[in-house]
């Protein structure tokens, strides 16, 4: 199976959205370590209807208009890493989950480790909000985009959810 891809100016620097034909597959960070997400072969297509439609909804969610995305997503991934996914997608705009708050939602409460190495491996930054998963005490940890574009994203949500800028998600 090959995907299609496009590259997507952002203010959190170039986003490569790929997509398959069942839906959006991808969104890697400019700087992104090419073996944390494995896809087939990629075939450059701007017009392709995902991928379309998902840098409209990005541009809205960075202009602060769009607090839900509602693209079709294609995750790839073992079934562990599907749960947390799938789990990351029910965080609420401008709130905050942990790794063990995650761990116990998909009923392993004792993989917080692994809950984090999923986090890591996610495919679709952004609109599978791992950037909304911290530390058990509040901490930023580790984000493929960096730390600067984790507090970034958090800032944007804080903002949209009318937080006041010094309180915490």
């Amino acid at each position: 199976m090959s995907y299609a891809f496009t590259t997507v100016a952002s203010p959190v620097g170039a986003l490569t959205v790929i997509a398959s034909d069942r839906g959006l597959s991808a969104i890697l960070w400019e700087n992104d370590d090419p073996a944390r997400v494995r896809l087939g072969p990629l075939v450059e297509d701007p017009s392709h209807p995902v991928l379309l439609e998902t840098e409209r909804q990005l541009a809205a969610y960075f202009a602060g208009t769009l607090k839900a995305f509602a693209v079709p997503l294609d995750f790839q991934g073992t079934a562990f890493q599907k749960s947390v996914w799938a789990a990351l997608l029910t965080i609420p705009f401008g709130e905050t989950r942990s790794y063990g708050d995650i761990a116990r939602q998909i009923g392993r409460p004792g993989a917080s480790r692994a809950v984090g190495a999923a986090n890591g491996k996610n495919p679709i930054s952004i609109i599978a909000p791992c950037h909304r998963v911290i530390g058990s005490a509040g901490a930023l940890t580790g984000f493929a985009g960096g730390l600067d574009i984790k507090r970034h994203l958090l800032g944007l949500e804080r903002a949209g959810a009318g937080a006041s800028p010094g309180q915490l998600l």
